[in-house]
């Protein structure tokens, strides 16, 4: 069989991703009721980050020692990697001493060849491309507070980044409508959305495309790497902000996240993240219970 890679939402069926998403109900009601349950005893997960973090570095890693196991922290200054050593033996090498690696880098295609040299599970901690693994945790949520989430409308506002690839990959799996909202110039890459037009769509006005939504989801204007374009982004996307007025064209009880970290007063307004539809800190918990439901899913089913 086949080694099992967790590079996008896509390398997981639908049932599979509901199966994720209700196992890290169960793990997370499970933690909170004191129960201990170590699967992954004597397991190690690598991580190997190019780019900053908080929230995938530190649910990771908590969710290796909650599940009984350990991880290594790898930047390119710790390892080879950062001296040129080609990516496929380092897959090959570090894969014959861990059981699993997860990889946050900047080009898709890095983790890909990566993934294609590993003999453990590898999983996407974020690319430029995609960011699955929050989904998972934006998934849960949403399912904790309302429910399935088939056939519900959800409006992404900003920058047709990552997060909102993934989104569309969601989308497609899960069966609900997204609307996207990007300022021109801005939108998400045209292949994957071609990909995708039976759950996909553009609307440019943040207003008309909030309208009726049942999830409102928006990220930061420049994402690691882009701090260069700061201000011409600034300028671009004013009109783009998430705020109090711009949920009120939602449905009375819609939810609104965003991935964090946030920058206050630019894709939300200062008060947002504090806003009765905001389920933000509930989103970031649930970066550790999805990814211990994930780790689980790839370590323990094969």
């Amino acid at each position: 069989m086949a080694q099992r890679h967790f590079l996008t939402l896509l390398d997981l069926s639908s049932d599979e991703l509901t199966q994720i998403i209700t196992r890290s109900i169960t793990l997370k009601d499970e933690r909170k009721r004191g129960l201990n349950f170590d699967p992954l005893k004597n397991k190690v997960l690598a991580l190997i980050f190019e780019k900053s973090s908080t929230r995938t570095r530190v649910s990771f890693e908590s969710g290796m020692a909650q599940f009984g196991g350990s991880s290594l922290f790898l930047s390119p200054r710790d390892t080879q990697l950062g001296r040129g050593e080609p990516l496929e033996d380092s897959a090959k090498v570090l894969s014959r001493m861990v059981d699993a690696i997860a990889i946050r880098t900047f080009e898709h295609d890095k983790l890909a060849l990566f993934a294609a040299n590993s003999s453990v599970p590898v999983i996407n901690a974020l690319t430029d491309d995609f960011h699955p693994c929050q989904l998972l945790a934006d998934m849960q949520t949403y399912h904790e507070h309302r429910g399935s989430i088939e056939g519900k409308k959800v409006v992404w506002v900003g920058d047709g980044n990552n997060m909102c690839n993934s989104f569309i990959n969601a989308a497609k799996l899960l069966n609900f409508e997204l609307v996207i909202s990007s300022p021109q110039g801005y939108e998400p890459n045209a292949e994957i959305l071609d990909k995708n037009t039976k759950n996909t769509h553009l609307v440019s006005k943040p207003s008309e495309a909030v309208m009726n939504a049942d999830l409102v989801v928006t990220d930061v204007w420049a994402s690691m790497g882009q701090e260069g374009e700061q201000d011409e982004r600034v300028n671009q996307f004013r009109d783009f902000q998430v705020n109090p007025e711009l949920m009120s064209y939602a449905n009375g009880d819609a939810l609104f996240m965003h991935c964090l970290p946030a920058h206050r007063g630019e894709e939300v307004s200062e008060d947002m993240l504090e806003h009765t539809s905001a389920v933000v800190w509930d989103e970031a918990e649930n970066r550790l219970h999805s990814q211990k439901a994930l780790l689980e899913f790839l370590l323990c089913n094969t």
